[in-house]
């Protein structure tokens, strides 16, 4: 099993990308993990369906998270985390390919592993193994601030590559699923269970990072509305919210 269970972004101000998630997507705050103050920084976790946004921001100085929001020129995308049920096999494959770990967590029932993003190119990716039906990084009650009347999941992720061909290989051989290499217009996109991890060329001068969310709507326009009423530029395309474009996407 490989889900795509989490996607975080990192904010220069947590609280008013947090409410501009809530006011378009109609998703609400579950979890603020206190753990987190001892990296000096503070978040806030979004249901979204059975899956999760995180917004991180840092509180003091010097943190990873605030050297990647200066890299990346503002608010950004900043990781990608996939549950699996087969977390040995993953950590195994991890030290075979020579990619670094760069913080490993273990709770009761839940272990994680994050890997440095120079090895695998494009953004961070986390690797979650979590026993039962629930999910440690949203707290024990996150099921009471689900929200699906406008936003019911997350289908997918965009990243942008230098050589997306070759970051989508590296990711294949990662997370073990097959690379599909696109069609001349299509992007090489990697699918796990219940989404797509796209990878696309970077534009501009913001570098690799990950660009786009697609997110399961009741009504694609709903969601067009909802942003022009927060004062947020969107059009068919979606709408930008901390550094990332969320499209409406309907889940397959």
């Amino acid at each position: 099993m490989l889900r795509l269970r989490q996607v975080a972004l990192v904010a220069g101000e947590r609280d008013r990308v947090v409410d501009q998630l809530r006011a378009v997507l109609g998703i609400e705050v579950a979890y603020r993990d206190p753990e987190i103050g001892r990296l000096g920084l503070h978040n806030a976790v979004l249901p979204v369906g059975e899956q999760f946004l995180e917004v991180v921001a840092a509180v003091d100085p010097d943190t990873a998270a605030e050297r990647y929001l200066a890299r990346r020129g503002g608010d950004s995308g900043y990781m990608v985390i996939i549950q699996t049920d087969e977390h040995a096999a993953h950590r195994q494959r991890v030290e075979e390919l020579g990619v670094r770990v760069v913080a490993r967590f273990d709770a009761e029932g839940f272990t994680d592993m994050q890997l440095h993003p120079a090895d695998t190119g494009g953004a961070f990716l986390e690797i979650d193994q979590q026993d039962g039906d629930g999910w440690h990084p949203a707290g024990p009650d996150w099921r009471q601030a689900v929200r699906t009347e406008v936003t019911r999941g997350i289908v997918g992720v965009e990243l942008e590559c230098h050589d997306p061909t070759a970051v989508g290989r590296r990711w294949s051989q990662i997370l073990g699923r097959p690379l599909d290499a696109g069609a001349a217009d299509a992007p090489p996109t990697l699918r796990l269970d219940d989404a797509a991890i796209s990878f696309v060329p970077t534009a501009g001068e913001r570098g690799e990072g990950l660009v786009g969310v697609g997110v399961d709507v009741a009504d694609a326009e709903l969601l067009q509305r909802r942003a022009e009423q927060a004062g947020l530029p969107a059009d068919a395309d979606g709408v930008v919210i901390g550094g990332v474009r969320f499209r409406a996407q309907p889940r397959e």
